[in-house]
């Protein structure tokens, strides 16, 4: 049976609609997760002319950087791809969160959408700059073999555990210990003490949420962490992120986890 599942997230000035997908892998431009802005502007309005000029320089700036923001009147966006991976991924993967946000999001005031290898977010509510360690989505994978569990479990926090001490440019930090990885990436206008504050929340999160898992995935408001066994992530549906309401608070977000089965 086909399972939908739908975050309701709303901040100070727009409540958001949170799509997230139950996908995985290493596509480029695999979806991740949604929101749209329940408010909507209209046609040939100055807002109108705002969103679509930043949207516009952004997608522009994909081909030049993994970071950038731009400002139109009322409006501020923000890119942010994996910062390991070739320009060229980049564009691409911003094309295809445009037209995701095209089709999920068609005029709404604020959105923003996560895809495997970057992240685009916009509206006018002043998120640039603004630390955010709100958790808007989760996954974990299916339970670890038990005859090796204790061995994995530490070999996960020693390959998180190196997120957290790591310090690279452009926010992306990897992690290592025998056949576990971990990755994270920091949107850029966040500073490094800032980055590894928020992927240390991630850290965090996954292991509370993901606890014995083989593979989990944290999306923060301004970082995302995850980690896998060399064999590949495995998300069961039994275990995948589904069932459970959630109630998150933070500050002015406020989001809430709903499930249509």
């Amino acid at each position: 049976m086909a399972k939908l599942s739908v975050f309701l997230l709303s901040l100070l000035l727009f409540p958001f609609l949170i799509i997230p997908s139950a996908s995985a892998g290493d596509d480029y431009t695999a979806f991740v997760y949604a929101g749209c802005s329940q408010p909507q502007y209209a046609a040939d309005t100055a807002y109108a002319y705002s969103a679509d000029s930043v949207l516009t320089t952004l997608a522009n700036a994909a081909a030049f950087g993994p970071y950038a923001n731009s400002t139109s009147g009322a409006v501020s966006g923000v890119l942010q791809c994996r910062a390991d991976l070739p320009l060229a991924v980049c564009a691409a993967c911003v094309r295809s969160a445009l037209s995701e946000l095209s089709t999920l999001c068609p005029s709404a005031a604020a959105a923003a959408v996560q895809l495997r290898a970057c992240f685009l977010r916009y509206g006018n509510d002043s998120f640039l700059g603004r630390q955010d360690t709100t958790l808007l989505y989760k996954k974990c994978g299916a339970p670890a073999p038990p005859a090796n569990s204790a061995d994995f479990l530490g070999m996960r926090d020693a390959s998180l555990g190196a997120l957290v001490a790591a310090a690279a440019p452009g926010g992306y930090r990897v992690g290592g210990a025998g056949y576990v990885q971990a990755m994270s990436q920091c949107v850029g206008d966040i500073g490094p003490k800032q980055c590894t504050d928020c992927v240390a929340a991630a850290v965090t999160q996954l292991k509370s949420w993901c606890d014995g898992a083989n593979a989990g995935e944290a999306y923060l408001g301004k970082c995302y962490a995850r980690f896998w066994s060399n064999g590949g992530a495995v998300y069961s549906p039994a275990h995948e992120d589904h069932g459970k309401p959630i109630l998150l608070l933070a500050g002015l977000l406020y989001a809430s986890l709903l499930y249509w089965i």
